[in-house]
């Protein structure tokens, strides 16, 4: 089970729970599942429009700065958490016998329908959960469509500073549309960091990336637009997904599909 709580011993849920979120990504599905009135503070990013998909959804929200002792004050009857943010944190929720769920990182789309369902019966909205795995299953069955009509090509997820995706949404969705990722190619089995000339090595038909920019804003950028993989990888053979959609993919899941369906019907041939 991908959503883990901790109750205070002999202490009941509430039916429609009132919930604060202290994590980006649990902010989309808190959005996206509860009521409004439900909804007490959400993290300090929720209304960001370059990481936070469902911003326009949060204006208006209180907004919290995750400290653990601010959860408390607030007062709410379920805090939602990440699994990767401030361990000190849920240390103290535990200790204080504070109700919290923890939303996890998203790798695939079984462990996300699994995320979704499990916090919309405890926001306690289940036909919304199940409403929204719906909407997924449609938008990436129509991905799936292409596998049988586009050339079998592989790709690389490249990121600032040459940080390669093994594992994600992204590529879990470009592989069921009928594309092979090529992580293992430059010698990854997890998510972590390559050199240039590896991925020069490899040679993967496509780049997967964030951005289209012709001019790095920084170092971190760089990479991307060095000489070698501009001549190598040129706009027709980048597939550009933009973060908005790939940092925090449960609601963004059916724009994420839309996306890169369109980028691979334009460009893989």
């Amino acid at each position: 089970m991908l959503v883990t709580s901790s109750l205070a011993q002999g202490q009941q849920s509430a039916p429609h729970p009132s919930i604060v979120s202290a994590n980006l990504c649990a902010d989309q599905l808190v959005l996206a599942l509860a009521d409004r009135q439900q909804i007490v503070s959400l993290s300090p990013f929720a209304r960001d429009a370059n990481i936070s998909f469902l911003a326009h959804e949060a204006a208006g929200v209180p907004r919290n700065t995750g400290a653990a002792e601010e959860l408390i004050r607030l007062s709410a009857d379920l805090i939602v958490l990440g699994r990767y943010d401030n361990r000190l944190t849920r240390d103290f929720l535990t200790t204080k016998e504070r109700p919290f769920a923890m939303v996890d990182s998203w790798v695939s789309l079984d462990e996300t329908r699994q995320e979704i369902a499990g916090l919309a019966a405890r926001f306690g909205h289940a036909e919304r959960g199940a409403a929204l795995i719906a909407t997924i299953d449609a938008s990436t069955g129509a991905l799936e469509a292409l596998a049988s009509k586009v050339p079998q090509r592989s790709f690389l997820i490249l990121h600032r500073r040459g940080y390669v995706l093994h594992a994600g949404l992204a590529g879990d969705l470009a592989v069921k549309a009928g594309l092979r990722n090529a992580a293992g190619d430059v010698g990854l089995r997890a998510n972590g960091f390559v050199d240039l000339e590896r991925v020069v090595a490899a040679r993967p038909d496509y780049l997967m990336v964030a951005e289209s920019a012709d001019r790095p804003e920084d170092q971190g950028e760089a990479l991307l637009e060095h000489p070698a993989l501009r001549r190598l990888y040129p706009p027709a053979r980048r597939l550009v997904v933009p973060d908005l959609l790939t940092i925090c993919p449960g609601p963004a899941i059916p724009a994420l599909a839309a996306r890169l369906a369109q980028e691979i019907t334009a460009k893989v041939r």
